[in-house]
């Protein structure tokens, strides 16, 4: 099968980053899921865990969500990932 919308074999680079804050925030997935859901925004646990592990992609409206849920800047999402294209 191709490697068609993936980058470096992964589906998103944000997965890491992700994970990150969500543990600086000491909140977990189903806690994360339950927040988004109240936005109006389905991620399930079992998707979130994707998006953690580069296996699912993610869309803009649900990292503008996740940042909300997380109450953190989306640019702290972002700025890794731009910031490793400024470097190539």
């Amino acid at each position: 099968m191709k490697n068609c919308g993936k980058y470096e074999n992964n589906l998103n680079l944000i997965g890491p980053i992700l994970r990150e804050k969500r543990r600086e925030k000491k909140i977990s997935l189903e806690n994360l899921s339950s927040k988004l859901f109240l936005m109006g925004v389905n991620i399930p646990v079992t998707a979130l865990h994707r998006i953690e592990n580069n296996q699912r992609t993610v869309r803009d409206y649900e990292i503008s969500a996740l940042s909300v849920a997380l109450n953190i800047d989306v640019k702290e999402l972002l700025d890794p990932i731009i910031n490793k294209f400024k470097s190539i």
